[in-house]
């Protein structure tokens, strides 16, 4: 029983870090990466859609990504999908696929996306931070019911602790990675 809610923890714990880590590669740094863009939504014929899903997406150059449609119809809602966003990148049409310059972050732009950084490993400690208060709860209810004695809800929490540690520390090295990767020039 403690066994399944602390693997239960486990599976949740990581899946914070995980988000995190797939959110964080939308941030762009000063070098071009196809995630900053796979995740784009993309009005393809009504349906928002997953630009990954829909162009090939390379980078050739360190500061240069191509995007290459399946469709070329899709040329114009990828381009208009890409100048909708937050990215502040422009792109270039050259009627079968699209170019996206990558320029060098100012040192001002730099530390407002460190600041990002900072809030969304933030946001993924607090989540990690839920799960243990939810399965230190449901720990608590399985002793109320007489289902684990003291010693194995003592047991329990400390497992939960030094799990709820160990993730916290991996949430924050990703969260510090992907800061040096920004501050890197």
């Amino acid at each position: 029983m403690i066994e399944d809610a602390l693997a239960e923890a486990e599976s949740r714990m990581a899946g914070a870090a995980r988000s995190l880590d797939e959110d964080l590669a939308g941030i762009r740094t000063g070098r071009a990466s196809p995630a900053l863009v796979e995740r784009l939504q993309v009005e393809y014929y009504g349906t928002p859609t997953p630009l990954m899903q829909l162009a090939t997406i390379s980078a050739p150059e360190p500061r240069l990504l191509t995007i290459r449609p399946f469709d070329p119809a899709s040329l114009k809602d990828i381009e208009r999908a890409i100048q909708a966003s937050d990215l502040g990148l422009t792109p270039g049409n050259d009627g079968k696929m699209i170019r996206l310059a990558i320029p060098p972050l100012t040192e001002e732009r730099r530390h407002e996306l460190v600041r990002l950084v900072r809030a969304r490993t933030e946001e993924a400690k607090v989540a990690v931070r839920n799960v243990r208060r939810d399965v230190h709860n449901d720990l608590r209810e399985f002793e109320r019911e007489k289902l684990i004695s003291e010693d194995d809800l003592a047991r329990g929490e400390d497992r939960l602790q030094k799990l709820t540690d160990h993730q916290i520390e991996a949430v924050t090295a990703v969260g510090q990675r992907k800061e040096s990767e920004i501050l890197e020039v």
